[in-house]
């Protein structure tokens, strides 16, 4: 992932490039020193199709459920066999059928199962748990452990356990106090002769983690298409706008 910084002496100039890795886990940041790359305001370099702009973005936790079963010979299984593969299922059609990323759009959250491992011992369920709003991010999480406890109080303590992690918040919250940098780069898409599109991220980037770091962080396109599919492109000509979108831009300040 690409950021262009502005420099706090902006009157002079200086402007702050970095990379970062991992962004799609959430810790592409871990290691990045704000106060050393002593910027006010950034931009990531991370959006989708030509003219996007973002300064809005999911909260997002991972979640980790581990099932643990008792595998015994199946002629011999009665009363004594856990299955913990089965047990997963009935877990996972125990949370709302809907609220899954093929059936949301705009501002709906999700739960996202994107792993599955199991034997009748042991089985682990992967899930993203994604939402804009804050209060509803919260009560997903919430949701989870309930089911976890749900079947626990069903088959037995330590049947399942679980492990929530934090990956990034909204950052609007700490962008829209300083408006004027999502206006200096919706002026820059515009003068490169394309309409911005502002919108909100249904996924995350780096700059979400920044922006909670002091570093307010909007999200410009780069101009792919399919993202995350075998499909997956990049047509020269965005390319050739965002670069444009980036010479306005630092020529503006």
């Amino acid at each position: 992932m690409e950021y262009l910084l502005a420099h706090p002496e902006i009157e002079h100039g200086k402007i702050r490039i970095g990379f970062t890795p991992d962004e799609e886990i959430g810790q592409g940041a871990d290691h990045f020193d704000v106060k050393k790359f002593a910027a006010d305001w950034a931009y990531t370099m991370d959006g989708g199709t030509i003219g996007e702009l973002e300064y809005e973005n999911f909260n997002a936790a991972s979640c980790k459920i581990t099932v643990h079963g008792v595998n015994v010979h199946p002629g011999a299984a009665y009363h004594k066999m856990l299955n913990s593969m089965r047990i997963a299922y009935q877990l996972a059609v125990m949370l709302p059928r809907w609220e899954t990323p093929e059936h949301t759009q705009g501002y709906e959250g999700f739960y996202h199962l994107v792993g599955m491992q199991g034997t009748v011992e042991e089985t682990t369920l992967s899930y993203i748990i994604r939402d804009h709003d804050r209060a509803r991010f919260e009560s997903r999480k919430r949701e989870m452990e309930h089911l976890v406890r749900k079947v626990n109080r069903e088959y037995g303590d330590g049947t399942a356990d679980i492990v929530l992690r934090d990956q990034y918040y909204n950052m609007k919250e700490k962008v829209e106090p300083v408006m004027h940098v999502v206006n200096i780069a919706k002026q820059a898409i515009s003068d490169a002769g394309v309409e911005p599109t502002v919108k909100p991220i249904r996924g995350g980037t780096d700059g979400a983690r920044l922006s909670f770091e002091g570093l307010p962080c909007p999200n410009i396109f780069a101009g792919g298409e399919n993202f995350h599919s075998r499909f997956e492109y990049l047509p020269i000509q965005s390319m050739e706008k965002a670069m444009q979108v980036i010479i306005n831009i630092v020529t503006s300040i």
